[in-house]
């Protein structure tokens, strides 16, 4: 049985009202009926005027109150003071979604934000859900719905398109149709007062018509849902997006045209790849992706081969790769065989691939083969400049038939104009990208490589590190609670170390001197040479203030430089508060490098890590990685990689390569700590030394901050980590054991093997269909959750040296955010053995923990057993008003 999406009388109305339809030519009223009559929208079309009785052949009603049924949707395209009236009248009504079109609400100014409240009011007051204010609308062509106010139509297609400007809708749309792009939906979402990304992004997953969607956004309100509902889309169709605003300044105009909040654009970036998602920068890049991109290419990575008739051409793409970190192929042997003994002797025996001037068909076939055919190679961008001996049309043609059976991308560039236009229509023709110039081609081809890896990012769900040495996350707190209990946010040395300790972060011993004669004496049990800083909570870089003193070696010397740092300090800042003076162990690691990890909070995403060369370097080198956690060695290794300081953390200038396991594993507890201490702000460890013996954090700065009582445990992430804390065994009373645990994306191959041991009539009873096998797409959806919006539990009893899941129970949050709809299946040859009861036990708490106040289920009517044992556990039951063969159950979960 598939359900009805709750976005359905948005995007699938049987009916819809146009409010303040009208004939004045050219009227938003006017514009809005002339494009659902030509669209020939096929549900049922309302008028509503008090001015007409008839508009373009459309029967008008006075007021909402008076058309004779309960419309799915009304379009409203009145002034924004009549609105709120209007508004509550489709409540009183039974309207279940609106489109507000008006601007002149909140981007207005104090009376139209006002006025956007009242609107919000009467909508929230009738559960009516609402798109906009200051919208473009929506167009679903299969529906014949062109609830917009666009010169033109969309084609039917398959890509999804949510905007926030609906003046980049109407550009896309009037570019797409010439070009026959088409589209499933396009959905406008102006201000987004109410149905934002997230939920139209949550409709498109399971909407069949759609098989890839692009985004263009300006800003996000809701981190946690945007990043979601994108993880939960690019799990199972590729997802595309351009983002406004890059830099500050242009941020500032978008907050008041979209009422969205915007960070960093590097961290924005971050989650992007974290979301398996494709970042594309100009309108260029959108139309080459939506023409090609996702026809039938299936990416594999990011090493490129150019092959060409002209050495200029070759040499501007390949600078134009290296620009955007798209490597060359280096050609294997093999490949460099075969190569040469189907060229001439003089070709250029590397990458790009110049195969001379005079190249006719046949060469090019043969050595786009030979290299496509390369281990090395993941993709192919073939060029062509029309000299005295090219046939542009023989060549085109002999790539189309290599494409057709060939396993990796191939992207073309046939440069000129008329002696190439008959192949670029061949190609166009065969869904084979092309392009007038070498950079556009490349760039897509980063696209596709840009897909690949993301993807790879998007799969990771990071586990627990408590099955190294757990951390002490109490004594951690404690530390914390001790500094906001004397109201201050920011924690001294010791206090920063203290933390890292708790969380097993190698540190440099701290200790703090009060006097001269003090530093000698901790100097002498630490041991010679130490390091002498100045303690200060008002002093943020002690360098910049003579606060730091480096490799002193005898006691003398501490005595004195002891003095000298406290006047040195005073001079500078004579009103900071000073605690003493920090002595630690000078760390002299000959073969160390200095390297910089930090946190710090970004509006939008919350806490984000960073990761870059570090020492006196900082400033003077300010790129770093940025990643969101929560972290695991597969991230940690590509943000590594990402970095410039990277190629020295290898064999360099004579030194061993360094401890890349001590440094990530300091990187996976910067993680841990973020995720469990929602109370930190702001972290600086730097420098942190590592060499090929391991790493050690030499200073520390870290800020927290207050953090609200009633604040879920993970509240402060955009990503929800895997909840290692909700695994559990259960004894059965045979004596096995049963682990039960959350699911993540690894468990694939076990659901797959669990659905293969269900009977028939198991699968009936769950699924409401004898389906034999997942299909790909439902295994993804099952297995990578987002632990924010669902729960789902395995059980798993151990076979054979390796898991078996024997049972499985989930549950998934309602747009209300209070209730949630509830299955369960046990296989056959454990059922009648208290498993299930035990799952729904489980389950129930979970949600209960949650927050949640309802739990519902459906059942088929003739599903006795299941019947029986949800009323055992407490669920009210009652006949389904639309289908007699279902029963609904509710359960409360409050005490």
């Amino acid at each position: 049985m598939n359900e009805k999406h709750y976005l359905s009388p948005l995007l699938e109305p049987a009916s819809v009202g146009i409010i303040g339809a009208s004939e004045r030519e050219s009227s938003l009223g006017d514009v809005l009926i002339r494009n659902m009559l030509a669209a020939g929208y096929k549900g049922r079309l309302f008028a509503i005027n008090p001015k007409y009785e008839i508009v373009h052949g459309v029967p008008c009603f006075k007021s909402i109150e008076e058309v004779p049924q309960r419309l799915d949707l009304a379009v409203i395209a009145v002034p924004a003071e009549k609105t709120p009236a209007i508004v509550d009248a489709c409540g009183r009504a039974g309207v279940k979604a609106v489109i507000v079109m008006s601007a002149g609400f909140s981007e207005a100014g104090p009376r139209g934000a006002m006025l956007q409240r009242q609107v919000m009011d009467a909508a929230h007051r009738h559960r009516i859900r609402l798109l906009g204010p200051n919208c473009f609308g929506v167009i679903r062509p299969q529906l014949g719905l062109n609830a917009t106010f666009a010169h033109a139509g969309a084609v039917k297609g398959t890509i999804g398109l949510i905007s926030q400007s609906g003046a980049l809708c109407a550009a896309i749309l009037d570019w797409a149709k010439p070009n026959n792009v088409g589209f499933s939906a396009v959905v406008s979402l102006g201000t987004s007062s109410d149905i934002d990304f997230g939920e139209v992004l949550d409709y498109m997953i399971s909407d069949p018509r759609t098989e890839s969607i692009f985004l263009y956004v300006e800003g996000v309100r809701d981190a946690r849902r945007f990043m979601s509902a994108l993880r939960g889309a690019a799990r199972v169709k590729p997802v595309l997006l351009i983002k406004a605003g890059r830099h500050p300044d242009v941020s500032r105009a978008i907050l008041s045209h979209s009422a969205s909040s915007f960070g960093d654009d590097k961290v924005f970036d971050a989650a992007l790849r974290r979301a398996g998602v494709i970042r594309l920068y100009n309108m260029g890049q959108l139309f080459a992706a939506a023409n090609a991109l996702f026809s039938h290419f299936r990416p594999r990575g990011n090493r490129l081969a150019i092959i060409t008739n002209g050495g200029g051409p070759g040499v501007m793409a390949a600078d134009r790769a290296l620009d955007i970190g798209i490597p060359l192929a280096q050609f294997s042997e093999s490949t460099m065989e075969k190569l040469n003994a189907v060229l001439p002797p003089s070709w250029s025996h590397g990458n790009p691939v110049d195969i001379l001037g005079d190249a006719d068909p046949e060469r090019y076939r043969k050595a786009v083969h030979a290299v496509l055919e390369g281990a090395n190679v993941d993709g192919v961008l073939v060029m062509l400049t029309p000299q005295s001996m090219t046939d542009p049309t023989g060549v085109a043609e002999a790539i189309i038939g290599l494409e057709e059976s060939a396993d990796k991308p191939v992207v073309t560039c046939w440069m000129g104009e008329e002696m190439v236009a008959e192949s670029r229509a061949r190609f166009i023709e065969a869904g084979i990208p092309t392009f007038r110039t070498p950079e556009p081609a490349v760039e897509l081809m980063s696209h596709i490589s840009a897909y690949y890896r993301n993807q790879k990012l998007l799969m990771q769900t990071p586990a627990s590190l408590s099955h190294l040495s757990p951390p002490s996350i109490e004594s951690a707190r404690l530390v914390i609670e001790m500094a906001l209990g004397e109201h201050r946010k920011k924690l001294n040395e010791m206090e920063s170390k203290a933390l890292l300790a708790a969380f097993r972060i190698p540190i440099a011993q701290t200790v703090v001197a009060r006097s001269a004669a003090e530093a000698m004496v901790l100097a002498a049990e630490i041991g010679l040479p130490v390091v002498m800083k100045i303690d200060s909570p008002a002093i943020v870089h002690k360098s910049d203030v003579g606060g730091v003193r480096l490799n002193i070696r005898s006691l003398a010397a501490v005595r004195s430089t002891y003095q000298e740092i406290l006047d040195e300090v005073r001079k500078s800042q004579p009103d900071a508060v000073v605690n003493g003076i920090a002595i630690e162990p000078m760390i002299q690691k000959r073969n160390g490098r200095e390297l910089v990890v930090g946190v710090r909070r970004d509006p939008a995403f919350g806490p984000v890590i960073t990761f870059g060369e570090g020492g006196n370097n900082v400033d003077a080198n300010p790129e770093v990685a940025i990643a969101l956690p929560p972290l695991n060695s597969f991230l940690v290794g590509d943000m590594i990689r990402s970095t410039r300081i990277a190629s020295r953390l290898g064999e360099f200038r004579n030194m061993p390569a360094v401890d890349m396991e001590a440094l990530e594993l300091v990187l996976l507890r910067v993680s841990e700590m973020v995720c469990e201490l929602p109370w930190l702000t702001e972290m600086e460890i730097n420098p942190l030394i590592v060499d090929e013996n391991g790493a050690v954090a030499v200073d520390a700065r870290i800020m927290v901050e207050n953090i609200s009582p009633t604040a879920d445990r993970y509240d402060h992430m955009a990503i929800h980590p895997y909840p290692q804390h909700l695994i559990s065994t259960w004894i059965v009373p045979d004596g096995t054991t049963v682990t039960i645990r959350p699911i993540k994306p690894e468990d694939a191959d076990l659901e797959v093997d669990f659905m293969s041991r269900l009977s028939p009539e198991t699968k009936y009873y769950r699924f409401m269909n004898t389906m034999r096998e997942l299909p790909p797409a439902m295994v993804a959806r099952l297995t990578q959750i987002d632990y924010d919006r669902e729960m789902a539990f395995v059980a798993t009893v151990a076979a054979g040296g390796a898991e078996s899941e024997i049972g499985v129970c989930r549950y998934a949050v309602n747009p209300d955010g209070e209730s949630c709809e509830f299955a369960v299946v046990v296989v056959d040859d454990w059922q009648h053995r208290g498993l299930a009861r035990k799952l729904m036990g489980v389950l129930i708490e979970t949600a209960r923990d949650r927050g949640l106040k309802y739990m519902n289920g459906i059942f088929l009517s003739n599903n006795e057993r299941m019947i029986k044992f949800v009323q055992k556990l407490g669920f009210v039951l009652s006949n389904d008003p639309d289908d007699s063969t279902i029963k609904v159950g509710v359960l409360s979960l409050q005490d």
